[in-house]
């Protein structure tokens, strides 16, 4: 059973969230304030719902203090049209988020897909290491390295970077990158967030080599992991990828 943990100050919203992802197989457990939630051992939950506007510390304040510490995925709560709300969550590591006021059915099946994404992604099985230049990726452990450093990343971010390496060398378009990274197909809204994705992944790969990065934009098109051998290689751990 999937822990879930529920961070809003609307009381009623959290009752009838929890009641119906009860229904729906999950373990939940709420709270009503930033400060109560850091106070809670992420270590014993799946996942994060986070509303945007909580009192005392806002809950960017309290996924900024979150991933300090942890990579547990979130999914922010926000104001039906506060672009700003999304692309400040994504930019300070969201893995998703669901308009207000909230559809309990879209909520749980966001919830579904990431922590499919979490567990298989892209829906195939963990397939040992690839390994793209001096970008190194292994997706049993869901652990990343570029030029032997570690990277931070999270859900999306892993998803999206996991992607581009198994795809190097090909061009991929948005609409696949937003199906990949938020489970979503590509709109204005998902197009700017996947932009906004892109820019993270490519801020921690760092140099490489003489490049910033080997994320390419593809103009109206999507984007290209430019490679200079033929293919990446993959480890003999799960065969190819």
């Amino acid at each position: 059973m999937h822990r879930i943990l529920i961070i809003d100050d609307d009381a009623g919203l959290t009752d009838l969230l929890r009641e119906y992802l009860e229904i729906e197989g999950f373990s939940v457990e709420t709270a009503h304030d930033g400060a109560a939630c850091l106070r809670i051992d992420m270590e014993k939950k799946d996942l994060v719902v986070l509303d945007v506007m909580l009192p005392a510390v806002s809950g960017f304040e309290v996924l900024k203090r979150l991933r300090r510490r942890s990579n547990i995925p979130v999914i922010m709560l926000t104001a039906r049209d506060a672009d700003v709300d999304r692309i400040v969550g994504l930019e300070l590591g969201a893995d998703d988020y669901v308009p207000k006021p909230v559809n309990p059915r879209e909520l749980v099946a966001r919830i579904r897909a990431i922590l499919r994404r979490v567990g298989s992604p892209d829906g195939l099985p963990p397939a040992g290491e690839i390994k793209v230049g001096a970008v190194r990726l292994d997706a049993a452990s869901r652990n990343a390295w570029s030029d032997g450093r570690k990277l931070d990343l999270t859900t999306a971010e892993f998803n999206l970077l996991q992607h581009l390496l198994r795809n190097a060398g090909r061009i991929v378009a948005r609409d696949e990158i937003s199906m990949v990274a938020f489970g979503r197909r590509h709109s204005n809204i998902t197009d700017r967030n996947v932009d906004t994705l892109v820019s993270k992944v490519r801020r921690k790969l760092g140099r490489i080599g003489d490049e910033e990065g080997c994320i390419k934009t593809i103009r109206n098109i999507g984007y290209l992991y430019a490679i200079s051998s033929p293919s990446p290689q993959h480890a003999a751990a799960g065969g190819d990828v």
